[in-house]
């Protein structure tokens, strides 16, 4: 390895831990709901709009913020961005009311809003061509490790203080990520200004809109049962701390791997094959959540299957998107994310709604797989829009010429 591509790849590792540290604030707050609750004499599933609030601000002010800041300094953003984050979360591990705390939560996805997208397009820049698939690996690995370890740790973290130690320990991240940032990475040039408005433009098209919808409404029906993972795996973790930041770092580490290899799969047998298998795979593991939450090698084995699944359902929707209309790429893989969130935003809303009135947590797997089943059949008629375009010729690009028309694997 040369003096060049080490350079490079510490580079990259700066901005993946900023990654880690943002992930882990995103996947945290389902592990500490409870203690949350009880310190802010609250009830889980009102603590639960804590996780809307970051969620829901995200998606919002992703876009917002890349076309307002078009022409500031990358580094800039990216340390602003970093800054922000860092006092959300503090403000969150000292607020004295769930008002406040939710305040803060806001201020926290603004800094995530910021920095995610920015050091995306950063990689990119620094990478070049030939080396830009391993640039974002590095820096999406932060976001998996996330999964895997951010959000255990702090669940373990608050086990042992409290939920306040949690947020203090992301925010020590975020600031591991700003001085790795400030000493390691170098100016970055700019990319072309974006106007709202062209970031809004593939939602014109019906393929990639349905597709989006798709994305929102499977990870809503994921995310509601995840939202909820210390009340619905309450029997099988006797509600000790320790055991349900293993169960999380169960349910994260097959997620990386469910990642990993959605891809590989993805190439081999098309994104339909694998979106409906995977699915309908963790339709079956939510069904069976009323027994497998009373056991507690059955609920490992449910979480690490779930878990897999549920991540192996991204890659192949965005295989879809590039698919639908490759012109239109990264404006429709830029709101893939912000769809993403909008689901995850919305998961706390519904799985307390269900609480309250359908449902009690022992049974919040049924209607959670009824909404990825919703997502499914949403999946396929996305699918049968894509194929119709396809066969009619008329893939539009912008600018009135015509797309390459989608690969036979892009068609399944």
């Amino acid at each position: 390895m040369t003096t060049t591509t080490k350079r490079l790849n510490l580079r990259f590792v700066a901005l993946a831990i900023g990654m880690f540290a943002i992930g882990t604030d995103s996947f945290v707050v389902a592990g500490i709901l409870p203690s949350i609750a009880k310190d802010l004499d609250t009830d889980v599933p009102t603590s639960a709009e804590l996780i809307t609030a970051y969620a829901l601000a995200y998606a919002i002010l992703s876009p917002v913020v890349a076309t307002l800041a078009a022409q500031v300094s990358r580094k800039v953003l990216l340390i602003g961005g970093l800054l922000v984050f860092i006092a959300g979360n503090v403000g969150t591990g000292l607020a004295p009311t769930f008002e406040v705390a939710m305040a803060f939560r806001v201020v926290a996805a603004l800094g995530g809003a910021m920095f995610t997208p920015t050091s995306a397009g950063a990689v990119v820049a620094l990478a070049g061509p030939e080396k830009r698939a391993t640039a974002l690996s590095i820096l999406f690995g932060g976001l998996s490790a996330a999964t895997a370890l951010g959000s255990p740790i702090g669940t373990a973290i608050s086990g042992v203080t409290d939920w306040r130690g949690t947020m203090m320990f992301v925010a020590g991240v975020g600031a591991l990520a700003l001085v790795a940032v400030l000493i390691g990475l170098p100016a970055i040039p700019r990319p072309p200004a974006v106007t709202f408005g062209q970031r809004l433009s593939p939602l014109a098209d019906a393929r990639i809109t349905v597709t989006l919808l798709l994305l929102l409404v499977a990870y809503s029906g994921l995310f509601t049962l995840y939202t909820y993972i210390s009340q619905v795996f309450r029997p099988a973790t006797d509600g000790n701390g320790t055991t349900l930041a293993w169960l999380l770092f169960a349910w994260g580490a097959a997620a990386v791997v469910g990642n990993m290899f959605a891809g590989r799969l993805t190439d081999r047998f098309g994104n339909r094959i694998v979106i409906n298998t995977a699915g309908t795979i963790a339709v079956i593991v939510f069904a069976t959540t009323p027994w497998s939450s009373r056991h507690q090698v059955a609920a490992f084995v449910a979480v690490m299957i779930w878990g897999a699944c549920g991540w192996a359902m991204l890659v192949p929707i965005q295989h879809r998107l590039v698919g639908a209309n490759p012109a239109a790429s990264q404006l429709s893989i830029s709101l893939s994310s912000s769809a993403n969130y909008i689901g995850v935003s919305l998961a706390p809303v519904i799985g307390a709604f269900l609480l309250d009135h359908v449902v009690g947590a022992d049974h919040l797997g049924y209607p959670a797989a009824g909404i990825i089943v919703a997502g499914l059949l949403i999946g396929e008629l996305s699918h049968l829009l894509i194929r119709r375009r396809a066969r009619s010729g008329t893939d539009d690009a912008p600018g009135g010429t015509s797309a390459p028309s989608p690969t036979l694997a892009e068609r399944r």
